[in-house]
């Protein structure tokens, strides 16, 4: 018996879905343009939120030391850049996905920070900084008493 074959319009419009997603990927969400070095980078992916204390950056870099990523806080201005190694070069790799070179992210902190008092702990693969609020940015609590308290 002869097979069929029956067009399945969804199956078409997911590949072209993914099609899309990998051309934006490609153009808009993975590289970037180091100005001070005049080089090509990978924007590295971060996660950043805010206590009320303090503002707190990860980022996953796999593979890396300590020592291999580079930190500035300038004004307002936060930079985290890096390069991963090189693969090997004597294989011949049947799948090569993994990215190298290098790799960097600059952030505008729209709030006054305490840049001296910053930490970086790197532990497994991932770079948490923190870097505490200045005081004037922090919440005051203010205690409401009665009339006759003191």
């Amino acid at each position: 018996m002869a097979r069929r074959n029956i067009w399945d319009p969804m199956n078409n419009l997911v590949t072209m879905q993914q099609a899309m997603d990998r051309l934006f990927d490609e153009a808009y969400g993975r590289r970037g343009y180091d100005w001070r070095r005049s080089q090509q980078t990978d924007l590295l992916a971060i996660d950043a939120y805010a206590t009320p204390d303090e503002l707190v950056i990860k980022a996953s870099v796999p593979g890396l030391a300590a020592e291999d990523v580079e930190i500035t806080i300038e004004g307002e201005t936060l930079t985290i850049r890096g390069t991963t190694p090189a693969p090997l070069e004597n294989v011949d790799y049947v799948i090569q996905e993994r990215r190298h070179g290098p790799f960097s992210r600059t952030l505008t902190l729209n709030t006054p920070i305490k840049p001296e008092d910053a930490e970086a702990v790197f532990e497994n693969g991932v770079l948490t900084l923190t870097i505490p609020k200045a005081e004037e940015v922090r919440p005051k609590v203010i205690k409401v008493r009665g009339a006759g308290e003191k």
